[in-house]
């Protein structure tokens, strides 16, 4: 039986390294395995590092979004204070779209410009009701026209 002592000390100025460190523990362990004859017929086995799953790039790729439309459905009035815009998503996954609205009176004349954000499902048209804030209730009456921009663009 061979009996093996290992010592070791560091100056503590830096010298020397991990891999020397664990290089003289795995020659220690190869010396400690038998390699035949009489005594311990147990064999160690070296440690083996297991492979490390990596992720794999995804095959697809999120495609840029492409602006949607939008359509005039209803305009608001004294009666109903809201327009209703319908917007349709071109897209093969969900996403929000922000469509421009104007309101203008008889003369042509911009009363208020608005935007609003509507979630629209993959390939799919939601219907969004566009209040008119910032316009007296008294002022409502004036409003002779609505226009849409019809280019609804894509934001996430």
């Amino acid at each position: 039986m061979v009996v093996l002592a290992l010592t070791g000390f560091s100056s503590g100025c830096g010298h020397g390294s991990r891999s020397d460190a664990s290089s003289s523990e795995s020659d220690a362990q190869d010396s400690r395995t038998p390699t035949g004859g009489s005594g311990d017929d147990t064999q160690r086995a070296r440690p083996t590092d297991s492979p490390t799953p990596t992720a794999s790039p995804s095959s697809e790729t999120a495609q840029p979004l492409k602006d949607g439309t939008a359509v005039l459905v209803s305009c608001a009035s004294s009666d109903d204070p809201y327009a209703t815009v319908e917007v349709r998503n071109p897209n093969e996954r969900d996403a929000v779209f922000t469509m421009k609205m104007t309101f203008k009176d008889a003369h042509g004349f911009t009363m208020i410009t608005t935007t609003a954000q509507v979630p629209v499902p993959a390939k799919d048209t939601a219907t969004d009701r566009v209040a008119i804030a910032g316009i007296g209730t008294g002022h409502l009456d004036q409003i002779a026209r609505c226009e849409v921009n019809p280019r609804a663009t894509a934001d996430w």
